[in-house]
């Protein structure tokens, strides 16, 4: 799943649990992330595995009754909006309140934003419902991993086994999110589901506020705070920016209908200037500027992927909603469960590919060869959905959808773990952070871009809509492929 992203842990130097061996051999403070993060993760999957359809349902169905594409373009966008406050949320941690701090108000903001989708009606709640809780996932995602981190010395046996732990915790709460709030809305309605995501974070919420006093301080630590007399300018900052909004909204300029296109904007401009900081930086010895001038092509590549990847949770969902044969033994399949294919998947494959790398040790792939046979295997899943296109109304055999999600998930693991590790090798010393930023940039990039496009996706006409995006993705890997040797002459030795 797109949490195969959270960021990698900052270095320590301060731990706890040296010796505390009581949840599974590790730290007992694992257990209170670890829950938090798998309910935070229920209750995300769980809401997004019926939101599209809720959006575009007719009312009579329980829905809004929102156009198609609009709908799924409101649906990249808040995907996209989601990585894009992951760095909002590193930066709060670095210079105001510390990982820790603001772990926990994410969780209380997304209790907020779920609580809301269950309860304010119709456009209210998701309008609401949604900017809390990708403003909440954001912080709780940029900082979940980094309290992990603050649990181990740098050279703890355990520290591999620990994330390990954290990383399952995610996947099963992506696992059963969207089982559990798709059978409520199959058989009781919308709101129904969108609740047990917000019950689900509540759990959550209320495990890691017992637990929390148990983390040490480092997880509280505050690496570069912000100078008092900053305060008042950073404040006049973040309010200027709602007011913008704001306006932008209520005249008409910001829409429903552009919203991706909107995401899409901000983030390319955030990219730009991130790459221009760096770049220009004086601090950068001319190694490090080589290697971040190697990273843009992993970039670029990484878009793309995304760009496709992500359309899980909106091509995906109407094509299982409209063409998927979901009937199991005379019982029709909840259009959701679809969701929880991905998260098995990589609980299987994770460890068969780290395994992998770690038997070949530096006879393995370089990274942008791995990043090439990402995008590359990317394109062929689109490929795929050929074999059944223009077959008729749910005529898709289930099994297709699962050989299918095998594939998605072969492909985000030759990039989404790879570009995190990556980032921080070829990050700068002085902006090890903001590396580790452009790489989620390049996610919230791809989701917005894969809202936009899946617009024009059309169920009853689907040849060209899959056969075109599978094959850009292929030439990329291709082109990739193609210019290794200057890409890894430009890494300075990172292979």
């Amino acid at each position: 799943m797109a949490d195969a992203t959270s960021p990698p842990e900052p270095p320590v130097t301060t731990a706890s649990g040296d010796t505390d061996r009581r949840f599974f051999g590790q730290p007992r403070a694992l257990a209170h992330v670890f829950g938090v993060e798998m309910w935070e993760r229920f209750s995300f999957y769980g809401m997004q595995g019926i939101l599209l359809i809720y959006l575009y349902y007719s009312a009579q169905q329980g829905g809004l009754g929102i156009d198609q594409a609009v709908a799924t373009g409101i649906v990249g966008a808040y995907g996209g909006a989601v990585y894009l406050s992951t760095i909002l949320g590193a930066w709060i941690a670095d210079r105001l309140l510390g990982s820790e701090r603001v772990l926990f108000f994410s969780a209380i903001v997304i209790v907020a934003g779920h609580v809301s989708l269950a309860l304010l009606p119709g456009v209210l709640g998701v309008g609401v419902g949604l900017i809390l809780v990708a403003l909440g996932s954001g912080g709780l995602k940029a900082n979940a991993t980094s309290v992990v981190g603050t649990l181990y010395s740098p050279d703890d046996p355990r520290r591999d086994g620990g994330f390990s732990l954290f990383y399952l915790g995610i996947n099963l709460g992506a696992f059963l999110g969207p089982l559990l709030t798709g059978l409520l809305q199959s058989t009781l309605g919308f709101h129904w589901g969108f609740g047990l995501a917000a019950v689900g974070m509540v759990l959550g919420l209320i495990q890691y506020s017992i637990g929390r006093r148990n983390l040490p301080a480092a997880a509280r630590a505050v690496p570069n705070p912000l100078p008092r007399n900053k305060y008042g300018l950073w404040v006049g900052i973040a309010v200027a920016a709602v007011v913008v909004i704001v306006v932008l909204v209520l005249t008409g300029v910001i829409r429903a209908d552009n919203l991706a296109a909107v995401v899409i904007l901000v983030t390319i401009v955030a990219t730009i200037a991130y790459f221009a900081v760096i770049l220009t930086s004086r601090r950068l010895e001319p190694v490090e500027r080589s290697r971040v001038f190697g990273f843009i092509p992993l970039f670029i590549v990484s878009v793309g992927f995304w760009s496709l990847y992500q359309q899980q949770f909106t091509v995906l969902t109407i094509y299982s909603d409209e063409r998927l044969n979901r009937d199991l033994f005379g019982w029709e399949m909840p259009v959701a469960w679809v969701q929880s294919i991905n998260p098995v998947f990589i609980i299987i494959l994770s460890g068969v590919f780290a395994a992998v790398w770690t038997k070949l040790g530096r006879r393995q792939a370089t990274t942008p060869v791995k990043f090439a046979f990402g995008a590359i295997v990317m394109g062929l899943a689109f490929l795929l959905f050929l074999v059944w296109a223009n077959s008729g109304q749910n005529a898709t055999p289930l099994l297709a959808i699962v050989a299918i999600l095998f594939v998605f998930t072969v492909a985000e693991l030759f990039i989404s773990p790879i570009g995190l590790s990556v980032s921080t090798k070829l990050a700068p010393a002085a902006f090890h952070t903001q590396m580790v930023a452009l790489f989620f940039l390049s996610v919230a990039l791809g989701t917005a871009v894969a809202g936009q496009v899946a617009t024009l996706y059309d169920p009853t006409n689907e040849v060209p809509y899959f056969a075109i995006l599978g094959s850009i993705a292929i030439v990329l890997g291709i082109a990739l492929l193609a210019v290794t040797k200057p890409v890894l002459a430009l890494m300075k030795g990172v292979r």
